[in-house]
C-alpha cells in the first residue's frame, strides 16, 4: 500500500496481501499455459477443491456454495429466480445497500411485487430495538425479507438470527446480505437456519476482487439459478453456478490461499483484533469531537468498521459527501469514506490488521481542522 496514504476504507474493496496476490498471478499464468486444460476440461475440480476450505470457513456444506463475483451478484440471483405475485412484499429496511435496494425495486416491478423499506433511527439503543422494527414489520403479503448481517453505510451488525426464527413456518424467506461478515464475524451458515446468504470474500478475508458466494438451503437450490444461464441451465445448483460461461477463474481459484493466509495469522486474532480497534476508534471519534455515538458505545453492535454522524454544518461548507472525501485525501491523504444517508452524512472507518491507532488519531486532527 502506498506508505503516504492513511487508509481507513478496507471496507470497499479489501486489500490484498502479497501472498494471495502471488497465488492468483501463478493461477493466471497456469491457465494462460493452458486454457482449455484449465477452463475446459479441469475447471470444476479446481473449484471442487476451493469450495472444501470454504465450506469449513463458513460452517456449510461445499455443494450449498455457488461462486459469483460479488455479493449483490449473488442477491440478484436470488430475487431474479424466485416467483413474486402482485401485492406480495419485499421487506428490506433502510439500513439496506443501495445496489441491493435497487435490485429489489427492479424485481418488484417485474412481478407487481412492493418493496417495503422499514425505517430505523439512529442512533440505536440494542440489537432488540433494531429488530423489532423489522418484526413489527412483517405481515401475512411479506414474501422475501432482505436484511444486511453487517450493514454498509451504517457499519452496524445485525443479530439475522432473531429474524430468521421469527419467521419459521411462514410463507417469509429471509435472504441475508452478508456482503462484509466472512472474516469479521464467525459465520456457521448450517445452524443459521437463513434460507439464502451471499458474501464477499474481497472484503475481510483478502480473497482477490471477484470472489464471492452465494449459499441456498438445500431445499431451494432446484429454484435458484445464477444471473448468467448457460450450457448447465436445469442441470442442478451446483452444475449451473460452476459454469457460468468463459471467464477470469483465478479470483475463484485462489480462495483457498487466502483462507490459508487468514488461518496462519488465526481467525480468532483476525477478528478480535479489528473489532476492538473499531470499538476504540468509535469511542475515539465520539469523545474527541463530540460526535453522537450511533450505537452502543461497547462495540455490541460492531464488527470491524464504525460509523459516525458528521455536524450538518459540513455539508453547507463542501456541500457534497464526495467533496468532502477527496478534500480528507488531497489535502490530509487519508482515504475514508463519507455516505449519504437520510439527509444525514456518515463517516465511517474501517479497522483491518493493516490498521493501527495512529491512522484514527490522524483522522481526528483532520477533522478538527474542517470543523475549525
Amino acid at each position: 500500500m502506498d506508505p503516504k496514504l492513511t487508509f481507513l476504507n478496507h471496507g470497499s474493496f479489501g486489500s490484498l496481501p502479497r501472498v494471495v496476490r502471488q497465488a492468483q498471478e501463478a493461477w493466471r499464468v497456469r491457465i494462460e499455459s493452458n486454457p482449455i486444460e484449465w477452463i475446459g476440461r479441469r475447471n470444476i475440480e479446481s473449484l471442487v477443491a476451493v469450495k472444501k476450505p470454504l465450506a469449513r470457513f463458513v460452517g456449510c456444506q461445499p455443494n450449498d456454495l455457488g461462486f459469483v463475483t460479488n455479493a449483490t451478484e449473488g442477491v440478484n440471483a436470488v430475487l431474479r429466480s424466485l416467483r413474486f405475485e402482485s401485492g406480495d412484499e419485499l421487506l428490506t429496511c433502510d439500513h439496506v445497500y443501495n445496489a441491493v435496494r435497487q435490485a429489489m425495486k427492479f424485481r418488484a416491478q417485474e412481478t407487481g411485487a412492493r418493496v417495503v423499506e422499514v425505517p430505523i433511527a439512529l442512533p440505536v439503543r440494542d440489537q432488540d430495538h433494531a429488530m423489532n422494527c423489522i418484526l413489527n414489520a412483517i405481515t401475512p403479503r411479506t414474501r422475501l425479507i432482505v436484511i444486511d448481517h453487517i450493514t454498509s453505510p451504517t457499519a452496524l451488525r445485525f443479530d439475522v438470527q432473531k429474524i430468521i426464527d421469527a419467521v419459521k413456518g411462514t410463507r417469509a424467506h429471509v435472504l441475508v446480505d452478508g456482503a462484509h461478515a466472512p472474516g469479521a464475524i464467525q459465520l456457521s451458515l448450517d445452524t443459521l437456519g437463513a434460507h439464502f446468504y451471499a458474501a464477499n470474500l474481497h472484503k475481510w478475508t483478502m480473497a482477490p476482487r471477484g470472489s464471492a458466494f452465494v449459499w441456498v438451503a438445500p431445499q431451494f437450490q432446484k429454484d435458484v439459478h445464477p444471473c448468467v444461464i448457460s450450457h448447465e441451465f436445469a442441470n442442478g445448483f451446483t452444475a449451473e453456478f460452476d459454469w457460468q460461461g468463459t471467464r477470469d477463474l483465478s479470483a475463484w481459484n485462489s480462495i483457498d490461499a487466502a483462507l490459508e493466509w487468514f488461518d496462519e495469522l488465526g481467525a480468532e486474532r483476525v477478528l478480535g483484533h479489528n473489532h476492538q480497534l473499531a470499538t476504540w476508534a468509535h469511542q475515539l471519534l465520539c469523545a474527541e469531537l463530540s460526535f453522537e455515538p450511533l450505537s452502543p458505545m461497547d462495540g455490541s453492535m460492531l464488527s470491524c468498521m464504525a460509523s459516525v454522524r458528521l455536524p450538518a454544518f459540513l455539508q453547507h461548507k463542501f456541500q457534497t459527501p464526495e467533496a468532502m472525501q477527496e478534500h480528507l485525501l488531497d489535502v490530509e491523504r487519508i482515504e475514508v469514506p463519507i455516505f449519504p444517508w437520510n439527509q444525514q452524512w456518515l463517516l465511517r472507518v474501517s479497522a483491518a490488521i493493516h490498521n493501527a491507532p495512529a491512522h484514527y488519531e490522524r483522522l481526528v486532527e483532520a477533522l478538527r481542522k474542517c470543523l475549525a
